[in-house]
């Protein structure tokens, strides 16, 4: 009897039956993070310990809450899954390479499994390997997803990430047995989103379709049940209203995969997209919503039982111990970045009673935000580089966040511009300067203002300029007329014929600046343009454009956007004499500098 009943139990192994049926799973997500560790906005307001007494969202001891009481709710198996860029966002990212702080928090808060997104790659793959390394070295990590990259035999800047993919700390795929059910995972970076990765060369990524293809059919072979992909490629929809891109694509071309947890596009889906029967979701940005995904697994068949997207706001209250961590990580920031710069975590920088914002969905022609930076991009290298610059700009796809209502400090303008590093240990791209003939200047504007038209990322504010153009010309037709607008108040005009060889310098970040070498690709072809030294000499290395803003000190003193717009918001009048700032009424509206004329 006891050998019927043991070949009884071997024979339901075999078939999948017995643990598996009928069983829930509740798979909790976030994606886009960005490293909002301490919520947002104004952070001073941020108190999660302390429920309804404030307007400020996310925040990781509130998203640790949000875990917690769904994993309490759930009597079957859960999951915590993050589709991407959880890091890059505001300055907890300043240390992470040395101390892989969030990570181990992560891990803490219950997360199962995170994929990487292009934002990973902003210091570089060697510098992200580094990050990596040093988590690992402390304590434990969630598993970490990177599906579809390749790596240069040839080229030694992506060794550290190869060494973790062969160490298994990173993983193209995965595999886990919960509660009798074997989950697969993989994850991919979709095309738009290895686009935007500018930094992760010489690390590659192959297409998505044929990636995710092979991905699942390993994790078929491997005796799967359940087959997720974390994608962070994203969801938008066409201009008819449908829901549309990559991931809808990936799941309408690629069979096997049951759920698709979606990141980059920053969307949040009240409810899932719904695939050829697979759920597609994303829960928008910043952690503002985490999402509750509810399944039933029952005879090899996956089907969704119910959806929430959760809000975190301050009815929510934080894991003590989470925020004690992150408090704890708040005064390294403070030692180690701020007060070398004179600043200060929780001190107010300045006030506001308007909103300021930059919404790449939204109606950038007429951001408030974007001029904002620009002119304080603008005064502080005309304040501080004893060779100033003509023009500043300042693209939408840069600017990270917004300025609400209220008490202003420190994190709260890093957040602004929070992009990049240098080769210093302030966060932040490095402000750099090109010369430009007025020729190419004029070409360069031409492109920019139908670039956007694609991709809304590239479309630029300006400070020391105004341009007459006629928007019902054809390009290379539209501009009339460029005028500087100098120091002094004075304007001067640009000539931009072709016997003109007078040089005209451009100050902005040095991703930013990068856009100015490919025009040519960005025009089909139709414009070459040449950046240069003052000197009138081609800059084959945009490294070399970068200002230095101390010529007495040795080697090259950065400049960081964030830090001109905490110096710019500084220098404005306090309008109501309580010895804060306020930012200066002016930008209630946008400023514009491109004006249309017939």
């Amino acid at each position: 009897m006891k050998k019927i009943f043991v070949s009884f139990l071997f024979i339901l192994s075999v078939f999948g039956l017995g643990a598996q049926t009928g069983q829930k799973i509740v798979i909790i997500h976030s994606n886009d993070l960005h490293s909002h560790l301490a919520g947002f906005a104004p952070e001073l307001d941020y108190s999660p310990l302390v429920p309804g007494n404030d307007r400020t969202v996310g925040g990781f001891a509130r998203i640790a809450s949000v875990i917690g009481s769904e994993k309490e709710k759930n009597d079957g198996i859960t999951l915590v899954l993050d589709a991407g860029d959880f890091l890059m966002g505001t300055l907890f990212q300043g240390l992470e390479t040395k101390t892989g702080f969030q990570l181990r928090l992560m891990k803490t808060m219950g997360y199962d499994v995170l994929c990487i997104g292009n934002h990973e790659f902003d210091y570089g793959p060697a510098r992200l390997a580094d990050i990596i390394n040093s988590a690992v070295s402390s304590g434990e990590i969630p598993a970490l997803l990177l599906g579809n990259a390749e790596f240069d035999p040839a080229d030694s800047r992506d060794d550290g990430l190869e060494k973790l993919l062969s160490e298994n700390i990173l993983r193209r795929t995965m595999i886990i047995n919960r509660g009798g059910i074997r989950f697969g995972f993989f994850s991919l970076l979709g095309k738009v989103a290895a686009g935007n990765a500018a930094y992760a060369p010489p690390v590659r990524f192959s297409k998505q379709i044929a990636s995710a293809r092979q991905m699942v059919k390993e994790l078929k072979d491997e005796g799967c049940d359940v087959i997720i992909c974390l994608s962070h490629s994203g969801v938008s929809k066409d201009k008819k209203g449908r829901w549309a891109g990559e991931d809808v694509k990936l799941a309408k071309k690629v069979k096997g995969i049951d759920v698709i947890i979606s990141g980059h596009t920053h969307t949040a889906l009240e409810q899932p997209v719904m695939v050829n029967g697979i759920p597609v979701v994303q829960t928008g940005e910043y952690g503002m919503n985490v999402g509750s995904l509810s399944l039933e697994y029952d005879r090899g068949k996956v089907k969704v039982s119910s959806y929430s997207l959760i809000p975190v706001n301050d009815d929510i209250t934080g894991d003590r111990h989470v925020h004690d961590l992150i408090e704890i990580q708040k005064g390294r920031i403070n030692d180690e970045i701020l007060k070398p710069l004179g600043l200060s975590y929780d001190k107010p920088v300045v006030e506001t009673d308007f909103l300021l914002e930059c919404d790449e969905g939204g109606d950038i022609r007429n951001s408030n935000l974007g001029p904002l930076v620009a002119d304080a991009i603008h005064s502080y290298v005309n304040n501080h580089v004893r060779t100033g610059t003509d023009i500043s700009m300042v693209a939408v796809g840069v600017i990270r966040s917004r300025i609400v209502p209220g008490y202003q400090s420190a994190p709260d303008i890093f957040r602004i511009m929070s992009m990049g590093t240098g080769n210093d240990a302030v966060p932040g791209y490095p402000l750099s300067r090109v010369y430009l003939t007025g020729r190419e200047l004029k070409n360069v504007l031409e492109i920019l203002q139908i670039a956007h038209k694609s991709a809304p990322a590239n479309y630029c504010y300006y400070s020391g300029l105004r341009v007459s153009y006629d928007p019902g010309k054809m390009i290379f037709r539209k501009i009339k007329k460029i005028e500087l607008i100098q120091e002094d108040g004075n304007i001067k005009q640009v000539d931009f014929s072709g016997k003109n060889r007078e040089l005209y310098s451009v100050t902005a970040n040095s991703y930013m600046l990068e856009l100015v070498g490919i025009i040519k690709k960005m025009s089909f072809g139709l414009v070459n343009v040449v950046p240069k030294d003052m000197n009138g000499n081609p800059l084959s290395d945009m490294k070399k454009a970068v200002l230095d803003f101390d010529e007495n000190a040795p080697g090259i003193q950065e400049g960081k956007e964030w830090l001109a717009l905490i110096e710019y918001l500084s220098s404005m009048e306090d309008a109501n004499s309580n010895n804060i700032p306020d930012i200066d009424s002016k930008y209630r509206k946008a400023i514009q500098t491109f004006v249309p004329v017939r």
